[in-house]
């Protein structure tokens, strides 16, 4: 088994961990291919994308494409695997795009992980303390991924099929999912904005209930599932190089 193929497989693992209602459905075949994951992370030290990207690269990944996502606080790698296996679109939310209390607030959680040195691994657990549930709170209104993050760590926020490998319709996909309790939703499209080339829906996981600092509980969204679906004329790439908006791609990098 190649380092690459390794990497994909512990990102799967951890995902279906994440999200054990993805992980029971069996509404394709469970050797079906994964078409990407997005892996988010944050710009603080040693989680920044510069950090993280060896790990990848140095697996058999290339890094072929930056973008720029101001509007949306976020820069992205897109990073193409050397056979069939799936893209990875690392995620790097910019601190510096959150209001100051909240920057503050993500910043001070995150320190206490205690080292500037770790090193990150595919399947690591959150490194840093759980924050309270008025952090969280704070953080979900200055951006969904800030709060996402403050309770994962840099983790698969979602995996993506292409309908095309899977043989089935977006419309007959969404329907089975839909019976099986999962509804999709727009509340992404400004997080992760997608190219016209491909038409995607997102279906948000069950939500979990989780302890917070002071050990109240309360049930939090954490991620979900992708179906995309290129449309007519879109090329021979694979789905996953056109899924991002060409506007936002960086020439130099």
């Amino acid at each position: 088994m190649s380092e690459e193929h390794q990497v994909a497989q512990q990102l799967w693992l951890d995902y279906v961990h994440l999200h054990p209602d993805i992980g029971a459905l069996r509404l394709w075949p469970t050797s079906s291919p994964v078409e990407y994951f997005t892996l988010v992370t944050l710009s603080q030290s040693p989680w920044s994308m510069a950090s993280m990207l060896p790990l990848f690269t140095e697996r058999g990944y290339q890094d072929i494409h930056r973008y720029a996502m101001a509007d949306c606080g976020l820069l992205v790698a897109l990073l193409a695997p050397h056979g069939d296996g799936p893209w990875l679109i690392l995620v790097e939310l910019q601190a510096t795009s959150l209001p100051r209390q909240a920057r503050e607030a993500l910043l001070n959680l995150v320190q206490q992980d205690g080292s500037d040195t770790i090193t990150y691994q595919p399947g690591a657990m959150r490194p840093w303390p759980m924050p309270d549930w008025n952090t969280y709170q704070l953080l979900t209104r200055a951006h969904p991924l800030a709060a996402w993050l403050s309770i994962v760590g840099p983790r698969v926020h979602h995996a993506g099929f292409d309908c095309q490998r899977l043989s089935r319709s977006l419309n007959e996909l969404d329907i089975m999912l839909q019976e099986h309790g999962l509804t999709a939703t727009s509340q992404v499209d400004h997080i992760f904005p997608v190219s016209a080339l491909i038409e995607q829906r997102f279906y948000p996981t069950c939500s979990q209930l989780l302890p917070f600092a002071a050990g109240d509980e309360h049930r939090v969204p954490l991620g979900g599932l992708a179906l995309i679906q290129k449309q007519l004329g879109a090329g021979q790439e694979r789905s996953a190089e056109l899924l991002l908006p060409p506007h936002a791609l960086c020439e130099i990098f």
